[in-house]
């Protein structure tokens, strides 16, 4: 088959799902993932073949994509700060807002530090902070023994060294220990669950279906819980004058700014992501 015909084909299925814009921009990314190709090689190459062997894989791919299936479980990874991370089903899918929490937290550790990462899911935010700041000692947080396994083989075909290596303790964040090794930390950062059920309604069924509820909603009962328990970790291992970032959900900013601020954290603040959303609360112990 023609690789232009098989993109033809392809996006024209996909484009019930997602649209044809989205959907064409999905081929090409399949495309490109397990065939190594250009997203114009079959515009200047019109009579370039999938090969027998490849096509096979990219069939199996486009009926999981037809399924629903979100493409970086597809592919089994996901771009994030540079890099190239590990997902699949059971993890979390990192989302290029939370690069900017990364990038603020960074600005914190150019001399080294001690950083906590709760909720750490793919491990995505606490790499690019041990790989980016070299001299800085992070420990990511999870309950989920799944995502943990993730966060634990992120670049281990690369060759990371034992120092730049995040230690990952399994740990559920709502359960605030007494006491924590590592502690005082520097820096804290955390993507917790924040979206309300009763938004579900507004998602994507590829996320409803597909990334795991327990990385994603809180209940609307309570929808700050992880932000309290993310506060007490803070008030206990936090070093005086340490620095906090969270990313939070757009509707909740004040209320979340104000959680922090009755936990007596200082110089809160809302942020807003690239989209111009309050996207991220800072605070200072």
């Amino acid at each position: 088959m023609l690789l232009s015909q098989f993109i033809r084909e392809s996006t024209a299925a996909l484009g019930a799902l997602y649209g044809p814009r989205e959907a064409a921009g999905i081929v090409s990314r399949l495309c490109g993932e397990l065939l190594s190709v250009s997203s114009y090689a079959h515009i200047v190459e019109p009579g370039l073949e999938v090969s027998a062997e490849a096509l096979p894989l990219l069939q199996g791919a486009m009926e999981r994509l037809c399924g629903g299936e979100p493409l970086q479980y597809v592919t089994g990874v996901q771009e994030f700060c540079g890099r190239r991370f590990k997902v699949r089903p059971g993890v979390l899918i990192p989302r290029p807002e939370t690069e900017e929490l990364v990038a603020t937290a960074a600005e914190r550790l150019r001399g080294g530090g001690r950083v906590l990462d709760l909720c750490t899911g793919s491990g995505c935010i606490a790499w690019s902070l041990a790989l980016d700041c070299p001299e800085a000692k992070v420990t990511g947080v999870d309950i989920s023994d799944e995502a943990l396994a993730v966060a634990r083989e992120q670049f281990s075909a690369e060759g990371a060294s034992a120092e730049e290596r995040p230690t990952f303790v399994k740990q559920d964040v709502l359960q605030v220990p007494e006491s924590f090794e590592g502690a005082p930390f520097d820096v804290i950062t955390a993507n917790p669950p924040y979206i309300r059920e009763s938004e579900k309604a507004l998602m994507h069924t590829n996320v409803l279906e597909f990334e795991p509820s327990l990385a994603l909603f809180v209940p609307d009962s309570d929808p700050l819980v992880f932000y309290r328990a993310i506060a007490l970790w803070a008030v206990r291992f936090l070093a005086p004058g340490g620095f906090g970032i969270v990313e939070i959900n757009e509707a909740l900013g004040a209320e979340c700014a104000a959680l922090f601020e009755n936990a007596g954290l200082a110089n809160v603040k809302i942020q807003r992501d690239f989209r111009q959303k309050e996207r991220f609360v800072s605070f200072l112990k």
